[in-house]
């Protein structure tokens, strides 16, 4: 199915208005193929009390978000704060980039040279998920791919089975220390080494809610066990001489009750770089859900990442829906907030259409709003 999205008005720019529609119609393309390529049988969940979401089921080398599934507990939603001013730091030394994740991703990638052509900027970054319980080998051929689009594959590597829920005694934390993964740890280590190139990982992430089964307090997690587990598979790793990997640590944005991130913090000698995963749900859900700017969405958890980690900060996963306020100025004060903000590097779009509608282009004025603050972000 084709996704257009809708038209602006016409104005008597006609010759801009015309630049705008070939560059929709070039988006329109995009999303036919990513959503052909990946939307069958992608499924997920979405936690009431935090603003983002997570996936219940998967597909060969990644899953997709759908809405929550029914046995998802409800819990009341964050407390909405205003923004913190992120700590001033040094000269940043690594230059902004900007990624995304869809439907498809990575098997299907035909869409990745539209979206460059629309945006007038290549993805640094395409991100997918990868579950444990695949048993699957590093994805090579797929990274190749993604790397051919001269972007970073970074793989979102989840140890659980996406169809069981947050109980799953076979993932918990000490298991993975014991080294009962030691094996599947070892063959992705090698992979990656013999594939050569850059990769990202992002192991275990929104570590500090509680639906996944590496939360702390689930599933029989300790306290303290979460970053002993990290630093087992680092440690699996730096055995094998893997040399190519950028480890990145990337919570939840804290919400009331999250668990705090101190004690989840491996320390900056583990890690290679820290994010932040968030969304504005606007008005759009049952549990009170209200519209959030990106700096209130953001704004505190980048002040505590800067406090604990002297390391690049990004965001792993954002996105924004168009129920509650104005999605393409969400957008352009998205663009603002980044710019005062030196340390975030880099960030992963969402571009998913499922409970809500977080894509970039689900409108022309949301897509315009994008591409017009795209180029100075990266410049910054």
């Amino acid at each position: 199915m084709t996704v257009v999205p809708p038209a602006r008005p016409r104005t008597r720019r006609h010759g801009r208005a015309v630049l705008l529609a070939a560059a929709l119609a070039v988006v329109a393309a995009l999303v036919a193929e990513l959503v052909g390529g990946g939307a069958a049988g992608a499924a997920a969940r979405r936690h009431p009390h935090r603003a983002h979401q997570h996936r219940t089921h998967h597909r060969p080398h990644h899953h997709a978000p759908a809405s929550r599934s029914a046995g998802t507990t409800t819990a009341p939603a964050p407390t909405q704060r205003p923004a913190a001013s992120p700590r001033p730091s040094t000269t940043p030394t690594v230059a902004r980039s900007w990624g995304v994740t869809g439907p498809g991703v990575p098997s299907d990638l035909s869409g990745l040279d539209q979206l460059t052509g629309a945006t007038g900027s290549a993805p640094g970054v395409v991100m997918f998920y990868v579950a444990w319980s695949l048993h699957s080998a590093f994805p090579t051929a797929s990274a190749a791919a993604i790397a051919q689009h001269h972007a970073v594959p970074e793989v979102t590597w989840e140890p659980w089975d996406p169809s069981q829920g947050v109980t799953q005694p076979t993932y918990s934390l000490a298991r993975i220390t014991s080294g009962a993964f030691d094996s599947y740890l070892r063959s992705w280590a090698q992979g990656i080494k013999a594939y050569g190139a850059p990769v990202r990982l992002r192991f275990a992430h929104e570590m500090n809610g509680s639906w996944y089964p590496w939360a702390e307090g689930v599933n029989g997690n300790k306290p303290g066990s979460y970053v002993v587990a990290w630093n087992h598979v680092r440690a699996v790793f730096a055995k094998a001489g893997v040399r190519n990997v950028t480890w990145v640590w990337c919570p939840n944005v804290p919400f009331t009750g999250s668990t705090p991130l101190g004690g989840l913090f491996p320390g900056d000698a583990n890690v290679d770089e820290v994010a932040l995963d968030g969304y504005n749900w606007g008005t759009t859900q049952s549990w009170g859900s209200t519209w959030q700017s990106f700096a209130q969405v953001f704004g505190p958890g980048v002040a505590q990442l800067s406090s604990l980690s002297t390391k690049p900060i990004s965001i792993g996963e954002v996105g924004t829906t168009d129920v509650g306020g104005d999605k393409p100025q969400w957008i352009r004060d998205m663009w603002t907030t980044l710019a005062s903000w030196p340390r975030v590097r880099g960030l992963v779009w969402f571009d998913f259409a499922k409970e809500c509608d977080w894509r970039i282009e689900s409108s022309a004025d949301s897509f315009a709003a994008f591409t017009g603050g795209l180029a100075g972000y990266l410049a910054g």
